[in-house]
């Protein structure tokens, strides 16, 4: 409801879409919705449960852009957004998508920083002035001048909020985008919703991560089944339990904490006793030919089956580090050794499996089940068809919670559901090293607990897995051991039933 008789800037009476072509089922389903003006509002729920739909309703995608059947009434600044040209509703409606890769239009950050306002007609003036303002809120003054498509996940959420604050909004859509930052990074987020707040802008964020929000939102809207099941302050929301909490499939809005090993750690999962599954004796690569490598790994070894939790800000090397780890970049020089055999970069592409940050790169099948197949028929050992081939389908969709959209498209899905997808054929790959790059991006508690329960699965079956992570809930969930990376290079790394090493993690997550 809205509060005080403030006007609202987003009304939604009845509403109700199901997407073309879906045989059954509503995206929304009688949604009822209020944001007042000057409010932060954040919906949160499982995944799939109908958040970022939402935010494409107030943006004008659905049904624009996103096509299918919409009843009941929306309203956006006084607008209704299933009608009003999107060329207008962007001026007003500033949206930051799942994927910000997905809603850039140049090559360059400062291009794609001015965008937007040159877009609109803007004066070169003050194009020039909203630049300056957004470069120094959001602290981008390293990131300017550089290629787009080389920056890290973090650093890509970092400029599409900068640019679509430039043209200076009234109502900013966020749809995840802490999903991929480093904590540091996540303050500063933090702290830019609290200046849009304070400037009177009004900020609808769907959100898995909560607990940034809570000394700057006004409302937390559960979504279930496309509707609002409950809203609740920020001091309700403070007063949750964790039980409570788990049971609406939301995560904790408290530090997670790391005086112990996580249970089913440090023993089950990789005893000290194993032989080494991945050693990393060095291994050096650099975008440039000269110059300082971007990559200079040395003198890491990790157990047979260790589940190693890597660390690091944004741009810290951890993603270049898992795509040479994987040979997935031919200059790469070192020696690596997989389960003590010495192997090569064309070797570690057969041995290891790398689930990347940006999943819609390996989404190549017609459904949810070819996607599992695929990598059973491209198994090292060998391919694997027939009833058993199903049998290992079936058991590894029903592991991720996926038997329900087991027909679906995979470029249908929600980025979540997408990103367990992609673990999926990590998990049927077979491969001896598994690195997983941001894999509970997008994901809920249940799922995410579903992605360790997986994760120890593999650990079970002699895996070594690398999660590249800011999931603090996950590393409690399911690592064994960490790995800091700084500059390209191992900071340090340790046990995690080490009480030194968890207090650094938990330092670090803050």
């Amino acid at each position: 409801m809205v509060a005080n008789g403030s006007a609202a800037a987003v009304s939604a009476t009845h509403v109700s879409f199901r997407h073309k072509g879906a045989s059954a089922g509503y995206a929304l389903d009688d949604l009822e919705l209020e944001v007042p003006a000057g409010e932060v509002v954040v919906l949160c729920g499982r995944s799939g449960c109908g958040k970022t739909t939402v935010t494409r309703l107030l943006n004008g995608l659905i049904p624009q852009f996103y096509e299918g059947d919409l009843w009941g009434r929306a309203d956006v600044l006084g607008v209704d957004p299933s009608v009003e040209p999107i060329t207008r509703l962007a001026t007003l409606v500033g949206s930051v998508f799942q994927n910000p890769r997905s809603q850039f239009f140049n090559v360059d950050t400062t291009s794609e920083l001015a965008f937007g306002c040159e877009n609109m007609g803007w004066a070169p003036t003050l194009i020039d002035a909203a630049m300056a303002g957004v470069v120094v809120r959001f602290g981008l003054e390293d990131l300017l001048d550089r290629n787009l498509f080389k920056l890290s996940g973090g650093e890509k959420q970092k400029i599409a909020c900068a640019s679509v604050s430039a043209h200076d909004p009234q109502l900013l859509v966020l749809d995840e985008p802490a999903s991929n930052l480093d904590v540091a990074s996540i303050r500063m987020l933090a702290s830019i919703v609290a200046q849009w707040k304070a400037e009177g802008r009004t900020v609808v964020v769907a959100e898995h991560r909560l607990g940034y929000l809570l000394d700057v939102a006004d409302r937390f809207v559960l979504v279930e089944d496309g509707r609002v099941a409950w809203e609740k302050t920020a001091s309700e929301m403070a007063a949750l339990s964790e039980g409570e909490l788990h049971a609406a499939g939301l995560r904790s809005v408290r530090p997670v904490r790391f005086e112990r090993a996580p249970a089913g750690c440090g023993g089950a999962s990789a005893a000290h006793d194993e032989p080494a599954g991945l050693e990393v004796r060095s291994l050096r690569f650099g975008y440039e030919k000269a110059g300082v490598p971007d990559v200079d790994m040395e003198g890491l070894s990790f157990p047979r089956g260790s589940i190693v939790g890597v660390l690091g800000d944004n741009g810290a090397g951890k993603s270049t580090f898992a795509r040479c780890l994987c040979g997935l970049e031919k200059r790469a020089r070192g020696e690596v050794s997989v389960n003590g055999h010495a192997c090569s970069n064309a070797q570690r592409r057969r041995l290891c499996y790398l689930v990347m940050q940006d999943v819609n790169h390996q989404l190549f099948t017609e459904s949810v089940r070819e996607e599992v197949a695929l990598s059973l028929r491209n198994r090292a050992e060998g391919p694997l068809r027939g009833e058993a081939a199903e049998s290992e389908i079936e058991a590894v969709l029903a592991g991720l919670g996926l038997t329900d959209l087991v027909d679906r498209h995979p470029m249908a899905l929600s980025g979540g559901q997408k990103q367990r997808v992609a673990i999926a054929s990590a998990v049927a790959s077979g491969r001896e090293v598994c690195v997983f790059d941001e894999p509970t991006s997008g994901l809920d508690w249940a799922h995410m607990l579903d992605t360790a329960n997986n994760l120890h699965g593999l650990a079970a079956r002699g895996v070594t897995s690398l999660v590249i992570t800011h999931d603090p809930e996950l590393v409690a969930a399911c690592c064994d051991h960490v790995l800091f990376v700084e500059g390209g290079r191992a900071s340090w790394w340790g046990r995690l039933d080490d009480a030194q090493v968890a207090k650094r993690v938990e330092t670090f997550f803050g």
